[in-house]
């Protein structure tokens, strides 16, 4: 009996890390780099204008495959919530017996009752976020409503470790300035991440063991 607690002891140890460390899973090039396809072979119809040409209207706008974007993080979100509840409820029920008769043997404080309840509760929650700076992507599709799907990542390497930007979403070419940049507030179905690695990274989270016991705990 001792033998198989023991064994089962050592399983749970041995996935502990894994369960305890189980994330949403991404594809590996959710943020990989986009780069343009290579332009097919011209046709030998013997013309030297092909068609392939950028209006003069759209300038040095990015709008194809390839082409890089910077989007500007302002993100900036905030949620407050609170609730409050009471209730009071009293009760008092006095009954004055006979001064004669069967029932003088009660005295007034014999029969007299009383009883009272009280309920007070509070609750408050509050949270912020707030994230600034730039990341270039590049252009990885362009739909034919006119809409790229955008997806790039910055990496900065410290010397306490390491620093990862990553961003993917949909924009429209009307919202993109002619500097080619675009506020985060305008791409729809954003992905944004902010990780880090390195000791400091692993000083600010729980042990892998103690997530575990934190899983499975049930208070």
């Amino acid at each position: 009996m001792r033998r198989r607690l023991s064994k089962g002891l050592l399983l749970v140890l041995a996935l502990a890390p894994a369960m305890a460390q189980a994330k949403d899973k991404l594809a590996p090039d959710a943020f990989s780099v986009t780069m343009p396809a290579p332009p097919p072979a011209p046709p030998a119809n013997g013309s030297i204008f092909q068609g392939a040409y950028v209006p003069l209207t759209s300038g040095g706008r990015a709008g194809q495959v390839g082409d890089i974007i910077t989007i500007q993080l302002v993100e900036r979100t905030a949620a407050t919530k609170s609730n409050a509840a009471g209730t009071q409820r009293d009760g008092n029920i006095g009954l004055t017996p006979p001064s004669t008769g069967p029932l003088s043997l009660f005295n007034p404080s014999d029969v007299a009752m009383g009883g009272g309840q009280q309920f007070k509760g509070k609750g408050d929650a509050s949270q912020s976020n707030a994230l600034s700076g730039e990341v270039s992507v590049t252009v990885a599709a362009v739909y034919p409503n006119g809409t790229m799907l955008v997806k790039g990542e910055k990496l900065l390497t410290l010397n306490r470790g390491d620093e990862r930007v990553q961003i993917a979403g949909i924009v429209r070419a009307i919202d993109i300035s002619p500097d080619n940049r675009i506020l985060s507030t305008r791409v729809a179905n954003a992905n944004i991440r902010y990780v880090g690695k390195g000791e400091i990274a692993r000083a600010s989270q729980q042990g892998w063991l103690q997530r575990f016991f934190s899983i499975i705990s049930p208070f």
